[in-house]
Order: C-alpha cells, then sequence, then structure tokens
C-alpha cells in the first residue's frame, strides 16, 4: 500500500496526476556541504504520467505549465499540504 493514499498497488495510467521525487548529488561547496549532511536534497514534483507505471518506477511527467520531469513514482493523485514551520509550544501558551 505505500504511500499511495492507501490505495492498493497496481499499474498507474498514462495522464494520472502524480507526484515524482528526484535526490540530488551531495554538493562539493563548503556553503551546501552543513546543509546536505543535515537532510538529504530532494524535489518533489506533481504533474501528469507519461506512460503506464508502477509506484516506486523511475518515469517522465509533464507539469501544467509543460515542463518535464524525471524522477521515482511516489504518489497517485496527491493532495496540498502546506506548512510554514513547526508549531512553537511558546505560541500555544496562553
Amino acid at each position: 500500500m505505500n504511500e499511495n493514499r492507501g490505495i492498493p498497488a497496481a499499474t498507474i495510467a498514462k495522464g494520472t496526476w502524480v507526484e515524482v521525487e528526484r535526490m540530488f548529488p551531495k554538493h562539493d561547496e563548503p556553503k551546501h556541504a552543513a546543509m546536505a549532511a543535515k537532510a538529504p536534497q530532494a524535489l518533489r514534483v506533481s504533474g501528469f504520467l507519461e506512460e503506464d507505471a508502477d509506484l516506486g518506477q523511475q518515469v517522465r511527467i509533464r507539469t501544467i505549465l509543460g515542463s518535464i520531469h524525471t524522477g521515482r513514482l511516489r504518489i497517485q493523485n496527491p493532495g496540498y499540504g502546506h506548512s510554514f514551520c513547526h508549531t512553537m509550544p511558546e505560541l500555544n501558551r496562553s
């Protein structure tokens, strides 16, 4: 069932709205080294699947603006989550 919103794994049809993830190599520049050591560098992009595929496969997607991206197929029909930071305990105190 993976990250597919509780839907059993099955082939996902071309044209389906999906999210892919692409990992970036570690940076050699000193200013990026500390940041890269703390957390992996990843890009997640949503778009329309260019060909039938299964979760976890390397695929191509086309965004709403027409850009082509490649990455590991992560989620079928992703939603939108918005958060600007973690909750600060100080703000919850009355």
